[in-house]
């Protein structure tokens, strides 16, 4: 038996290294004041979300909105450059080739703690500082409160990999103003800093240095209500000093709202090469490089999402997931962006006219018992 001395000194010796552990966990949640934080913690990979960060979000968020004592929910990222850069697309590349259930269960999974988020009944406020594309997209924009910085990079860049704008994109990206969440979509346009909060993304704007000062008003709140948050963000929203220049799409909306307001991609590509303009001709350009099958599922993803609820935008986008799995153009993408990053993917079919009617009516398809269940 240990003599008490040493017991005590094993016990903080235990101690010492649970913290320790703690801070090399992939996602930190903890309870501060009034509020459950979590914190997305791997900034070596810009805090991409894996499969188990959303096991161990997910039944968190739901046992804080049961609890009396906690009264707002608080999302950051670790590292300084990234809120969340996206899904773990490498992990998910392997299982998918492999037929391994990772390819379901992730997306699942990711689906379901997007709607946790839009559903969420405490008030949710996501620090959307640095990086912020993809799934971390998915972490933030269905929460009450977007807080960007001048740090923000937001973009939806998936039809550069075969994939189509998920986590919900189907639902927030056509209630953009005008077409500009099909503009995103399309074409991956990134948006900076004050960007975000003009297009809509974002719901404030605080300078990156005030964060750590925001957070603590927020934790120090007591009992408040939405409206009480409301108000305490945009205290800091009204003292941010980042320029105020207008936003940069400002000239061209015009342009993107009957460009990208045409009912098929042949005919965006069409209006695109009359319109001739340099704005125009860069689109092309850009549209010229991504998958045709992209292309097309985001389309009507974009146009079907736009009259439906959250909910059955996941359902829709879960399809769309698994039909990209089967497909050839989410693994070329991988392969060409993000493994040999020749940036030359050979997609299949090589052409919108090659990609017919009924194989996008098919990945749209309900998937019987397999379908998501939210």
């Amino acid at each position: 038996r240990l003599r008490p001395f040493n017991r005590v000194q094993v016990i903080l010796q235990h101690l010492k290294m649970s913290n320790h552990a703690d801070s090399t966990a992939e996602v930190l949640l903890e309870k501060r004041g009034g509020a459950g934080i979590i914190t997305l913690n791997r900034p070596r990979a810009l805090n991409a979300l894996n499969i188990s960060m959303i096991q161990q979000i997910y039944p968190q968020i739901k046992s804080w909105e049961q609890d009396p004592e906690t009264f707002l929910i608080i999302i950051k990222g670790t590292g300084g450059k990234a809120f969340c850069a996206g899904g773990d697309i490498r992990a998910i590349t392997d299982a998918g080739k492999a037929g391994a259930r990772l390819a379901q269960d992730f997306f699942r999974e990711e689906y379901m703690l997007n709607n946790a988020i839009g559903t969420c009944k405490k008030p949710y406020v996501a620090l959307i500082d640095g990086i912020t594309m993809g799934g971390g997209v998915g972490l933030s924009v269905h929460g009450h409160f977007r807080v960007a910085t001048e740090k923000t990079l937001f973009a939806m860049p998936e039809t550069a990999i075969g994939l189509f704008p998920d986590v919900g994109g189907g639902y927030f990206l056509p209630r953009l103003s005008g077409k500009v969440g099909y503009y995103l979509a399309l074409t991956g346009f990134r948006l900076k800093g004050r960007d975000v909060l003009r297009a809509g993304i974002a719901t404030h704007f605080v300078d990156s240095e005030q964060l750590p000062a925001l957070e603590k008003d927020l934790i120090a709140l007591k009992s408040p209500s939405t409206e009480n948050i409301a108000d305490l963000l945009n205290t800091y929203h009204v003292k941010s000093k980042v320029d105020q220049e207008k936003f940069v799409l400002d000239e061209h909306m015009e342009k993107i709202n009957s460009l990208f307001s045409a009912n098929s991609m042949e005919e965006i590509v069409k209006k695109l090469k009359e319109d001739g303009s340099p704005f125009a001709t860069k689109q092309l350009e850009t549209i010229n490089k991504m998958s045709p099958t992209s292309l097309k599922i985001t389309l009507r993803q974009l146009r079907e999402g736009a009259s439906m609820s959250l909910q059955d935008v996941l359902t829709m986008e879960y399809r769309l997931s698994q039909a990209c799995m089967r497909g050839h153009d989410f693994y070329e993408g991988v392969r060409a962006v993000l493994i040999d990053k020749d940036q030359s993917p050979r997609w299949k079919p090589a052409a919108l006219e090659e990609v017919s009617d009924e194989f996008v009516d098919d990945c749209f398809k309900p998937l019987g018992e397999n379908d998501l269940k939210l």
